[in-house]
């Protein structure tokens, strides 16, 4: 997958990750807070298919959807994507700009603490 995958299709991704395969009526189903109809969720699954991130069987007059990306392989490359980018690479920038910002919590500060102890072991 070269391609980036938009926001409206990340919620379209979103659902074929939580459960698949899915028609486009039951993947509109599941995006229903957007407020998108059919047809337009029928583009973005379109769109979704010619960047070969899902695709799609016939079952009669319908065809299912599935992913062809793991979620896991797409967090991956988009956050290291996002490192790259905002922050040359370094992880450390990244955490050290969340905690400027005040965008840690007490729950994440633990967390992140728990980690490096399991990394350093």
């Amino acid at each position: 997958m070269t391609e980036r995958i938009s926001e409206s299709e990340l919620a379209i991704m979103e659902a074929l990750w939580d459960t698949s395969p899915l028609t486009a009526a039951e993947v509109t189903e599941r995006v229903s807070d957007r407020c998108w109809n059919d047809r337009t969720v029928k583009t973005m699954l379109g769109r979704l298919l010619a960047k070969g991130v899902i695709g799609h069987e016939e079952d009669g007059r319908r065809y299912l959807y599935r992913p062809l990306v793991a979620r896991q392989d797409y967090v991956a490359r988009e956050s290291g994507r996002l490192v790259d980018r905002l922050f040359g690479g370094r992880a450390t920038s990244l955490v050290a700009h969340l905690a400027e910002q005040n965008r840690l919590s007490d729950d994440d500060i633990a967390d992140l603490e728990s980690l490096l102890r399991g990394l350093k072991a």
